[in-house]
């Protein structure tokens, strides 16, 4: 698998995820049980009267999937997938029981770090998508990718 160095990231480059993930209700209760045990994403009976009006995953539990989904993408910077932040992170649509996510990748921004010569950010936007096709995540985040060579005035 070929790792991308700051130099080979362009602006509208996009990656698709390889695999998919399907949640299912025993591994939304239980990281709801240790991570946000709310009532909602443990009870059925709760969760009905709840604005999400069934069993939800917690949106946290969609980011670490969703993060394990990138980790398995071709989207690979050298280095790792290291992040420096993010701009945005929205959960428009609930993950349920039975759902089956994947990710899409886009390079919104490369740009070489001033201070640190040997390393630059881009900005990423990641939706993860249910079996319909349906965001279910939106994040956009700005990570830390290594260059391929550093220029010869930061070495002097």
């Amino acid at each position: 698998m070929t790792a991308y160095f700051l130099e080979d990231f362009i602006a509208g480059q996009r990656f698709a995820g390889r695999t998919r993930i399907r949640i299912d209700e025993n591994s939304v209760k239980a990281f709801a049980s240790e991570f946000d045990p709310q009532p909602f994403h443990l009870d059925e009976g709760a969760a009905s009267s709840s604005i999400f009006r069934g069993l939800a995953a917690s949106g946290w539990h969609t980011a670490a999937v969703t993060m394990r989904l990138l980790v398995d993408s071709e989207f690979r910077p050298a280095g790792g997938i290291v992040g420096a932040g993010f701009d945005e992170l929205r959960w428009p649509q609930p993950v349920r029981p039975g759902d089956e996510l994947r990710v899409e990748s886009e390079v919104l921004e490369v740009r070489p770090s001033k201070s640190r010569p040997q390393q630059g950010l881009i900005k990423v936007r990641t939706n993860t998508l249910n079996q319909h096709g349906e965001v279910v995540q939106t994040s956009v985040g700005n990570l830390v990718v290594p260059c391929r060579s550093v220029p010869p005035q930061a070495t002097e």
